[in-house]
């Protein structure tokens, strides 16, 4: 069985007209598609907006060992921004403790 590849312009026409009807059972039906493939173009668009189909989307959620470093990279300094901070409010904390009005 082969997989059939739709293009851009298919997919937002069916989802623009299963958002008109509020049925995509009816909409599938009319074009000899799966309901649930045209249930998840519209949480596609939804979610997306017309990015949703294009072929740039694709490429981008291809991930490289570099991208895979940079984001492991960007947590641990989040992690660490997040101690700092809550280091700083402690500190401060104390501060106002110990102070003397």
């Amino acid at each position: 069985m082969t997989r059939t590849r739709y293009e851009p312009d298919f997919k937002l026409r069916v989802v623009r007209e299963a958002l008109e009807t509020r049925n995509a059972s009816l909409v599938a039906r009319r074009h000899n598609l799966a309901p649930n493939l045209v249930a998840r173009w519209v949480r596609q668009y939804g979610a997306d907006g017309e990015a949703a189909f294009s072929a740039k989307r694709r490429r981008s959620q291809v991930e490289t060992p570099e991208l895979r470093d940079i984001q492991r990279e960007n947590e641990q300094l989040k992690k660490l921004l997040g101690e700092k901070d809550l280091e700083i409010a402690i500190l401060r904390d104390l501060l106002k403790k110990t102070a003397r009005p």
